[in-house]
């Protein structure tokens, strides 16, 4: 399993980012995606999630209506497009994934993980 985030940057409040999370190693279809978000000396927060066929989607609250996360299943990629970003957005966001083995086990895989950082 390979999860590889991109589209991080330094960016102004107010403006916007998209990023993306190139998935392989899996039948990416199967599975809903999750994105992450962590800061220094804090938990990891769930930001965004989608369904296995992108019927749904759930936020945290502190980025309900600012923030849409999508999937393009041909492509094996999930996106998270940020709109109307404030400083306090800024942290590392994660790809994450959680699979199943045979066995019934579950087993988180994370991306390495890409910088946002909105400047005041």
């Amino acid at each position: 399993v390979q999860l590889v985030e991109s589209g991080g940057g330094l960016v102004q409040s107010g403006g916007s980012l998209r990023l993306s999370c190139a998935a392989s190693g899996f039948p990416f279809s199967n599975y809903d995606m999750r994105w992450h978000r962590q800061t220094p000396g804090k938990e990891r927060e769930l930001v965004a999630a989608i369904s296995s066929a992108g019927g749904s989607t759930n936020y945290a609250e502190s980025v309900k209506g600012r923030f849409t996360i999508s999937r393009d299943n041909a492509k094996n990629t999930v996106h998270l497009q940020m709109n109307s970003l404030k400083s306090e957005d800024t942290a590392v966001y994660y790809c994450n994934v959680e699979i199943r083995n045979l066995y019934g086990r579950s087993f988180e895989y994370w991306g390495q993980g890409t910088q946002v950082t909105v400047s005041s």
